[in-house]
């Protein structure tokens, strides 16, 4: 990451901002006059949810082509590596949530059953997402080192 144009340090920056606000805003972490959030957000939220956007924009910045007489990175056989980055970012929502504004939560399990199972389990959510993050960008990062197109 020490040798990224500005190109893709742009784009990380952009794609952190805009995946903050979309975690952020529906889960009631920002607030907003759209939505009230019915329990309070908690002190951890915070922080995984500015990590989650962080991990996403430089994520999305491996994709960035950084030259024009370069080759194009990699490209992943099939779209699984995409989905579960995608899959990350959208289990950071949940964990980050609030319990019983989750309408398939409530739905499935009830709104007792959001406060008493479903919200002990968000921190592991957001652990796992945070670990599912980190696990693509390194891969990404790797494979971005490895396997360079010689000029």
């Amino acid at each position: 990451m020490r040798t990224w144009p500005a190109r893709r340090w742009a784009a990380a920056a952009a794609v952190a901002v805009i995946a903050a606000l979309v975690i952020g805003v529906p889960t009631g972490v920002v607030p907003t006059p759209f939505y009230t959030r019915m329990t309070p957000v908690l002190w951890w939220n915070y922080p995984v949810w500015l990590v989650s956007s962080v991990l996403e924009g430089l994520l999305v910045a491996t994709y960035v082509r950084v030259g024009r007489a370069e080759a194009p990175e990699a490209a992943p056989t099939g779209q699984p590596r995409t989905a579960r980055a995608l899959g990350a970012g959208l289990l950071s929502a949940f964990a980050v949530g609030c319990p019983i504004c989750n309408k398939l939560v409530v739905l499935a399990i009830g709104v007792s059953g959001a406060l008493s199972y479903f919200a002990p389990v968000q921190p592991v959510l957001a652990l796992a997402s945070v670990a599912l993050l980190v696990h693509a960008l390194v891969r990404r990062l790797r494979t971005a080192t490895v396997c360079q197109v010689a000029s």
